[in-house]
């Protein structure tokens, strides 16, 4: 693998450390992207540096929910991936600490806003937009059209088609939450879940977990991020994946340093991991498609075209403070979880 500026300077600190002091450096990873790209980077990254790396991987919301109970005795040095919401209300509880990586000048004006709006507490690494996907075998088997908005999936003929994930558990489902709300407003946004309930199947644990029901046809529809429709579309599957027409959101995909331990090899992985080479390589390579935050990194023509999409412009420090995501969630349960079907 071709190595960037922070690989051979990770690469030449490596090198220049005793060999005592390096079988020393540890790292524990909570890991909230796909499993093969925790495994494929926590891999790469421990050739290039030599640090003995343990890798947790978790949805967002159950990572900062064991990053929170651990705070008193940290277990973990790194939380890497899921949305920017929840990274802001871990910054927010003082569960992560600031660092300014040097690879911050490499990345998209994006991804700097966002780490200068988390205090630095956090970066982004890739961009995603959330949509709609749905199994084009399984709608045309039952006679059921393919939807192209949000308002499209409240029909009757949809009623236990639909599956989303949980937003306590799940980054995904908390993005489609705020979205909703920040595009029709708060009373809209709940009556819409509220009716959209009725065709859910399932709220599951997972915010990756609708986009493999999609694909194997165990549900005719998803909600969740594009870019990991795509995948599935790019692996073969009879999928299709769409931006509703009224608006979507996004998530800002972030890496942040957990207070605790290990913090010299927590920033050596920060550094690693906003590099092209290591964006390349648990992105496009992986057939992964959410947009890479180094502007060096590739960006596949498989990729959601933003451009083409109607997005909102997605307030992440609002809706990922403590006291609005709390109270969201908190009504999302009253009001609609726990309403009748």
């Amino acid at each position: 693998m071709r190595l960037s500026f922070a690989g051979l300077a990770l690469a030449a600190s490596v090198c220049a450390a005793p060999l005592a002091a390096q079988a020393q450096e540890q790292l524990t990873i909570y890991c909230s992207i796909l499993e093969e790209q925790c495994r494929v980077g926590v891999a790469a990254f421990e050739k290039a540096s030599g640090i003995k790396v343990t890798m947790v991987r978790k949805s967002t919301g159950e990572t900062l929910a064991q990053i929170r109970a651990e705070a008193s005795n940290p277990r973990s040095d790194i939380w890497w991936g899921g949305p920017g919401d929840s990274h802001i209300q871990a910054a927010e509880e003082g569960l992560t600490v600031a660092y300014r990586s040097p690879m911050l000048p490499e990345l998209h004006d994006w991804a700097q806003r966002f780490a200068e709006q988390s205090g630095h507490r956090a970066t982004g690494t890739y961009l995603g937009a959330l949509g709609i996907g749905y199994n084009t075998e399984v709608l045309k088997s039952r006679g059921l059209p393919e939807p192209k908005c949000w308002a499209d999936l409240l029909d009757s003929q949809y009623r236990d088609e639909v599956q989303v994930s949980d937003p306590n558990s799940s980054g995904t489902a908390y993005v489609f939450l705020a979205s909703l709300v920040q595009l029709m407003g708060e009373d809209k946004a709940f009556e819409y879940m509220k009716a959209l309930h009725k065709n859910v199947n399932q709220y599951t644990k997972s915010g990756a977990a609708p986009v493999k029901a999609v694909a194997l046809g165990e549900t005719a529809i998803g909600i969740a991020f594009m870019h990991d429709m795509v995948t599935m579309i790019a692996d073969g599957a009879p999928v299709k994946t769409v931006a509703p027409c009224e608006g979507t959101g996004y998530e800002t995909g972030s890496i942040s340093i957990v207070n605790g331990r290990n913090q010299d090899a927590a920033r050596k992985f920060v550094d690693w991991a906003l590099s092209a080479d290591a964006q390349k390589l648990v992105g496009a390579d992986l057939k992964i498609y959410s947009i890479a935050s180094n502007t060096s990194a590739p960006i596949s023509d498989k990729a959601p075209k933003l451009s083409e999409m109607k997005l909102i412009n997605y307030d992440t420090i609002r809706y990922g403070s403590v006291a609005e995501r709390t109270r969201l969630l908190k009504k999302w349960d009253a009001d609609v979880k726990s309403a009748p079907k």
